[in-house]
């Protein structure tokens, strides 16, 4: 994992990572008549897609679970963790080859590209948890105290998809062909992860493949959490985390060994 150098490096440079979030904020909304309130209008407009298109129009019913909200916040609790995990992952792809000017012109560390993202996504997720449980509340479908299980479950994310961020990215300055190949590959993830159906519908003798899936774990926490009420599963939970050290350590090993080479070939 990071050492203590890399550590203490990332925070003498949080003024730059911070300044560069902040940053990142104002020129994306700065021609905007509404700006920063797309934060919120967004989130918001999948949420009340959702529920009217799922819940209201097409009267979708989630088996075994009574309420007619149900597969709208089913749906949600998948397809805001499938967002988060993808926008790390998608951002991290492209950050070398995106910022190749900075990092020819400035010495910093290189990892501070990859808190930016890190620090920007987990500002998204934070904005439509708050839009999330309101919502739950006011349709009085808030489970209570047990959503508090799902930081653990974002941490083990967390992990999973920075070491598959950091990794990503580095092949794809070598080898450009690694980041199409991903977002081919990123496609095939989305439907292979139970977020739009429920694992239980798949015939038993295949469950087992889709278990080996990490998000299928990840994505199946949050539903237990948002839908059912329950805590996660944690042993599956301990096994997709111990997944996700051993490839933030790979990752971070493979930065290391490529970090001048990289730079060359920037």
């Amino acid at each position: 994992m990071l050492g203590k150098d890399s550590l203490k490096s990332l925070w003498v440079h949080r003024g730059f990572i911070l300044g560069n979030v902040k940053r990142n904020y104002q020129s994306r909304y700065r021609r905007s008549m509404l700006g920063a309130a797309w934060t919120v209008i967004q989130p918001l407009s999948m949420i009340i897609i959702y529920t009217l298109v799922f819940s209201q129009i097409m009267q979708a019913r989630l088996p075994g679970v009574e309420g007619g909200m149900a597969y709208s916040i089913f749906l949600c609790s998948g397809i805001f963790v499938w967002n988060f995990f993808s926008e790390i992952a998608n951002r991290c792809q492209n950050v070398f080859l995106d910022n190749a000017e900075v990092i020819k012109k400035i010495s910093f560390p290189r990892l501070c590209l990859v808190v930016i993202i890190i620090v920007d996504a987990l500002i998204n997720l934070t904005i439509f948890m708050l839009l999330f449980f309101s919502f739950l509340i006011l349709t009085g479908n808030f489970p209570g105290m047990v959503v508090f299980s799902f930081i653990p479950v974002v941490l083990v994310m967390l992990f999973f998809v920075v070491g598959l961020g950091i990794s990503i990215g580095v092949l794809n300055v070598f080898f450009r062909d690694v980041g199409q190949l991903f977002q081919v590959g990123l496609q095939f993830w989305f439907w292979l992860t139970p977020i739009v159906y429920p694992i239980h519908i798949i015939p038993e003798a295949y469950r087992f493949i889709f278990s080996l899936n990490p998000m299928t774990t990840i994505v199946t926490s949050s539903q237990h959490i948002f839908v059912y009420g329950k805590i996660p599963d944690y042993v599956g939970l301990a096994y997709v985390a111990a997944l996700s050290l051993i490839l933030c350590m790979l990752a971070l090993r493979l930065y290391r060994r490529r970090c001048d080479e990289m730079v060359e070939e920037l």
